[in-house]
């Protein structure tokens, strides 16, 4: 099994522990991306997963190709060039003190990337899924019609397309990525959002729920799924459901919708380590559960525990085995010490 990703590795630097940034004498430094992140799950799974990107062509760009590596996911379709790469800074957030992220990634290397950087036919062969996200084609227009490109052709080769909505408010407007993510869902086969894509990129609410207070009325979403599914020809809309007691503590669910039905998985009380790349990692699980032929049930279950374990780990990565994921789904979540 082949899977490629395809989006922006960046630079992340945060203060020590729960230090805030204007605090900050020093930073520890990490490299993630969503579709980054997505492709370091797969190859945790065993999945032959390949990232693909552009970064400069210096000790910098290296380092973030570095850290892919070391996970074991393929790199060959990075190019190198371009002036710069992305970074983002993180505040992680304590008790009722909410998280903070702040970007420096314009024009990037992977943003000013051109059509010749990539040959898709090459990047895709053998491959079985391609994978992106809304933050990709937010970066530039010349970004977002590569983009386009890639699916084009990732569906002419038979590939299934997924893609997490994953809407930023600070790369662009509302309007801006309802236009762009439009012509770019023809392509998709499954769609992933959390509880607040579909309202920002489409204008698809779900009823009842106050995402700021917390509070999620699953049924509401249960008929934004459809309604996407509907609108689009989706074959699989999922969604992550978090509910926030505090910035410490959530609750994290699960939401499928597959061939007309609904399905939902386990509610997890999770206390937050690191939240960062949690519906990335939702992403991979669900992937890898769909490109192993697994059930719509079993397929949610998986995705939501291989998420809920995410966010016990310091980074973006997901650094997980399937037997681990596996355990939690079978209900083995007391976290007693393994000897």
């Amino acid at each position: 099994m082949k899977a490629v990703t395809f989006g922006e590795i960046m630079m992340r630097l945060n203060p020590k522990l729960y230090g805030r940034l204007v605090q900050a004498e020093g930073f520890d430094v990490t490299y993630a991306g969503a579709e980054a992140s997505v492709a370091v799950s797969l190859a945790q799974f065993g999945v032959d997963a390949a990232f693909v990107s552009k970064l400069p062509e210096n000790e910098l760009g290296q380092a973030a190709i570095n850290s892919l590596r070391r996970y074991g996911v393929d790199v060959s379709g990075v190019a190198r060039g371009g002036e710069r790469i992305g970074i983002y800074f993180v505040e992680k957030g304590a008790s009722q003190r909410p998280g903070k992220v702040v970007y420096d990634r314009a024009h990037s290397a992977i943003a000013c990337a051109q059509r010749e950087d990539f040959a898709w036919e090459k990047i895709f062969a053998g491959a079985q899924w391609f994978h992106f996200t809304g933050i990709t084609p937010a970066l530039s227009e010349g970004l977002a019609a590569i983009c386009e490109e890639a699916c084009r052709t990732a569906k002419k080769m038979g590939l299934t397309v997924s893609c997490d909505l994953n809407y930023r408010n600070k790369l662009w407007t509302r309007a801006a990525a309802k236009e762009t993510m439009t012509r770019l869902m023809r392509y998709v086969d499954v769609c992933i959002a959390n509880e607040e894509d579909a309202k920002d990129v489409f204008g698809i609410e779900a009823e009842g729920s106050d995402v700021a207070g917390g509070k999620l009325n699953a049924a509401g979403y249960a008929s934004v799924a459809k309604r996407l599914a509907e609108t689009f020809g989706f074959e699989a809309v999922a969604f992550t459901l978090r509910e926030s007691i505090s910035a410490n503590d959530n609750l994290w669910s699960g939401m499928l919708y597959r061939g007309g039905a609904l399905y939902t998985s386990a509610k997890y009380k999770i206390h937050i380590v690191d939240r960062l790349g949690g519906g990335d990692s939702f992403g991979g699980g669900l992937i890898y559960a769909f490109l192993n032929g697994y059930g719509a049930q079993e397929a949610i279950e998986f995705a939501a525990a291989a998420s809920c374990l995410k966010h016990t780990i310091e980074g973006d990565f997901n650094l997980v085995t399937v037997n681990e994921v596996r355990s939690l789904a079978g209900g083995n979540a007391t976290g007693r010490v393994q000897r």
